[in-house]
């Protein structure tokens, strides 16, 4: 039957990783027997287990090799990667290579290699000896791709050994103390970021502007911790509707009530923006005087907002092209160290594809689905908080101001 011999190295025991190949090896119907296990005798020490895996067919085999990279598994021997040329655009060949947002390597010429622009389900290019992720629809007939498991090498992010750490923001976190205490953690998180020079992305949806979050948010703008703010054409109408009549969705936001005629307040609101010429004009104009997009475009921030089939309007801004939307997203994501979700499952998701897994994620949502549906779809470096995210805001924006030294 197909054998292979693998081997991986790293902190396999403290992250759960070798636990994880053996149960993804038994769960697959193959079977296995280690080589050799060298384990670290330290907590700072790595270990390395050398081990074959044994299938009914050779199909099978090159599956469970695929799922086992992940755990940064890679075949023993250190052989070159298979490179095919490919036959036609827009596709890949058959055997190609599906990343992983895990730092990955190439061996190329007996050289390990690393990749640039990693991000998971996308295909490996290698041009002028460098290596580079590739989403299906960009491939070019021509282009050297990666194929099969051989001579790729993939490193799991330290984040998951030290999730343990991360336990205050689990998604048991519901009370107000507990929340108070995994804001603090952020809010230190955040400072440590922009002291190193980082950059922080918020992920946001129009729940920031319902559950009163607007002037919590714009004092996160002015005090400098956000970068960028990745959403759809919602959170901005809302915002803007807030700004020019007090209400969001024909609701007054400060008692709760709706207002007479109130439901028409959100149209009235895209169709003053675009008689001003979009957003950044109906602030300068004095049209728009306050709120989260005022604020975005006074001190510099860009907001992407990506439509969607049920987008009113839409506004001036709104990207309604999605492949150039989805790009936008990942030029703005580009060299990122943190990203903040705040209620937004669909754009949460989709940014979540496009992170490399050594970008710290924190997730805030009052459904704890979302977190899980994250993890489910691979970006398992995220950790979440569940509690309304105006809340959530308001509690940010007080630690961060409250700091000595705060931006």
């Amino acid at each position: 039957m197909p054998t292979e011999t693998i081997q991986a190295e790293g902190h396999l025991i403290d992250s759960g990783n070798l636990q994880a190949i053996l149960t993804t090896i038994v769960e697959h119907g193959a079977d296995y027997e280690i080589v050799t296990l060298d384990v670290g005798r330290t907590n700072t020490d790595q270990s390395r287990l050398a081990m074959t895996v044994t299938d009914a067919t050779s199909d099978g085999l090159d599956r469970l090799l695929a799922k086992l990279s992940g755990f940064g598994c890679y075949v023993r021997g250190n052989p070159d990667a298979v490179i095919r040329d490919n036959d036609i655009d827009g596709a890949a060949p058959e055997d190609f290579y599906s990343t992983t947002n895990h730092r990955t390597e190439v061996r190329l010429a007996g050289q390990w290699v690393p990749v640039d622009h990693q991000r998971m389900d996308a295909a490996i290019v290698i041009d002028g000896g460098r290596a580079r992720c590739v989403k299906l629809r960009d491939l070019r007939a021509g282009d050297r791709i990666i194929c099969g498991m051989q001579g790729v090498r993939v490193h799991p992010d330290v984040q998951q050994r030290d999730k343990p750490s991360f336990g205050f923001m689990s998604n048991e976190v519901s009370s107000e103390r507990r929340v108070e205490v995994a804001v603090g953690r952020i809010a230190a998180m955040m400072r440590e970021v922009k002291a190193a020079g980082g950059r922080i992305a918020f992920v946001a949806g129009p729940v920031v502007i319902h559950t009163g979050g607007t002037d919590y948010f714009c004092q996160l703008v002015r005090l400098g911790y956000v970068d960028a703010i990745l959403s759809g054409n919602a959170l901005a109408v809302h915002d803007i509707e807030h700004a020019l009549t007090g209400t969001s969705l024909g609701i007054d936001l400060n008692t709760g009530h709706p207002v007479e005629h109130g439901h028409r307040n959100h149209m009235r609101a895209i169709n003053a923006v675009r008689r001003a010429g979009g957003i950044a004009r109906a602030v300068d104009t004095g049209v728009l005087t306050r709120g989260l997009m005022h604020a975005c475009h006074v001190h510099g921030v860009p907001c992407l907002l990506a439509g969607s089939i049920r987008d009113d309007g839409p506004l001036p801004e709104t990207m309604m092209d999605l492949v150039a939307a989805q790009e936008a997203y990942a030029a703005a994501l580009e060299g990122v160290s943190m990203v903040v979700m705040l209620s937004s499952m669909l754009h949460s998701i989709g940014v979540g594809n496009m992170l490399p897994s050594w970008v710290k994620v924190i997730c805030v949502d009052i459904n704890p689905a979302v977190v899980t549906k994250l993890a489910d779809r691979g970006s398992t470096q995220t950790v979440g908080v569940v509690t309304d995210v105006g809340l959530f805001l308001h509690q940010l924006a007080r630690a961060l101001a409250d700091t000595p030294g705060a931006l």
